[in-house]
């Protein structure tokens, strides 16, 4: 493990090397909600061994081991995450045109620095992103609440957050205030350039389908994997299908050296494959 000292404060991180490195840009994991890098648990390794690629994963400001925020945080604090915070990271690894693999909250911090073009970006990898907040995702939020204060997810968390309070109501308290209701980045979404691989499980409790939805038909170099039998978690739930899809998604971009500056969409889109995942390639308008 190691310590990035940024302006906005320390951030534990840990890279991941393949088997055999392609010289491709590396993948920069970024978190769910309640995640962290040690949350990832192995996928980080098994992820740079499927692609050929270094994996970056970290744990946000207030999560893991990295600098603590507190409890309260503002509706913009994903694009915090994204404009500020993320950047710093970036510039201090020297990393440049990544491919930023997003899930759930780190789906819409991927969204926004791509959206918001401060960072060349080679591609989009986002796992049940949100891009509006829906009834499910306040309901399932609020049930978590409830968990975390009369059952066992607050001793579970605690495993992997230096201070879990500020982890779980940071997170928790913005998500079911009522000013969040209105939180949006659909505004982003027509401003992508790069090309976006878009997964989400059928049986998401945080989400529906309208979600990658709406992406897909904002950003036309879109690619839809909509997984059956799973849930919030698709690199647990499906893991084998999301590491095959990535990887086929990865070998279809335009090869660009790790040093090299990119910012383009990719000529090609990835193929249909397994059926059983349910893929559809670009929109899947219904």
């Amino acid at each position: 493990m190691s310590v990035a000292e940024l302006p906005s404060g320390n951030v534990e991180y840990r890279w991941f090397e393949p088997t055999r490195d392609r010289g491709e840009p590396p993948v920069v994991l970024l978190h769910e909600g309640l995640g962290s890098l040690k949350m990832w648990r192995d996928f980080p390794a098994q992820l740079a061994d499927s692609t050929g690629r270094r994996v970056l994963a970290y744990s946000r400001a207030g999560y893991g081991q990295s600098h603590p925020v507190g409890c309260q945080r503002a509706v913009s604090y994903m694009h915090e995450e994204a404009l500020q915070r993320l950047p710093e990271l970036l510039d201090k690894l020297g990393i440049v045109n990544p491919v930023l693999f997003g899930h759930s909250d780190g789906a819409s911090i991927a969204l926004i620095l791509a959206g918001a073009q401060v960072r060349p970006v080679s591609a989009l990898i986002l796992e049940a992103p949100h891009v509006f907040v829906e009834d499910i995702s306040v309901q399932s939020i609020r049930a978590a609440k409830v968990a975390y204060e009369s059952g066992d997810l607050r001793e579970r968390l605690s495993r992997y957050h230096g201070d879990v309070d500020g982890a779980f109501y940071g997170w928790n308290d913005i998500w079911l205030s009522a000013e969040f209701r209105s939180w949006s980045i659909e505004n982003y979404l027509p401003t992508l350039k790069c090309p976006v691989l878009a997964i989400q499980g059928v049986d998401d409790e945080y989400g529906t389908m309208e979600q990658v939805d709406r992406i897909a038909r904002a950003h036309a170099d879109t690619t839809l994997l909509k997984l059956r039998d799973c849930r919030h978690s698709p690199h647990r739930d499906q893991l084998a299908l999301v590491l095959r899809s990535v990887e086929s998604f990865l070998k279809r971009l335009p090869s660009v050296g790790a040093s090299e500056t990119f910012n383009g969409s990719a000529d090609t889109q990835l193929a249909e494959c397994e059926s059983e995942a349910g893929l559809a390639s670009k929109h899947d308008d219904k």
